[in-house]
């Protein structure tokens, strides 16, 4: 069974989008990108209430601005999905969670060091120029179910 529920559609978008942000640290890296879209799906709470779908996760806007970096700015998310990002996308939304994004509902490249909290969330550790971070103790029950 997987993780959430999602169609072809879903894939194409999920390969879009990891892809987009984080094509440089190849396959792990594309797979821990992946796995905070599917928490941020399955987490229904802080930021993150109320998305039903890969999509709602994907085209979320917080503050006036797209969630992602890479919608708002649009540059590179626009490229197709290839065969190999699809294979990763329906790994992430069938089974793949792995630290440190394994329930971690943030992450971003601060182009330095990773400060020990982000928006008061605790840092779960770095896979090359990405920083994870998961919600506080108690605080979000859902970004820990399976």
């Amino acid at each position: 069974m997987p993780r959430v529920q999602y169609t072809d559609k879903d894939v194409a978008l999920m390969a879009r989008m990891m892809r987009a942000e984080a094509e440089g640290e190849g396959r792990l890296g594309m797979l821990m990108v992946g796995n905070v879209i599917v928490n941020r799906r399955k987490a229904d709470c802080l930021d993150f209430k109320g998305l039903k779908s890969i999509r709602d996760v994907i085209f979320q806007v917080q503050g006036g601005n797209f969630s992602f970096e890479a919608v708002q700015k649009g540059n590179v998310f626009y490229n197709r999905a290839r065969s190999f990002e699809k294979r990763l996308a329906k790994q992430n939304l069938n089974y793949w969670r792995q630290h440190p994004s394994k329930y971690a509902l943030w992450y971003f490249n601060p182009y330095g060091q990773c400060p020990s909290t982000w928006y008061g969330q605790p840092f779960t550790g770095q896979f090359k120029q990405h920083c994870y971070y998961e919600p506080e103790a108690g605080t979000c029950p859902g970004a820990y179910r399976w």
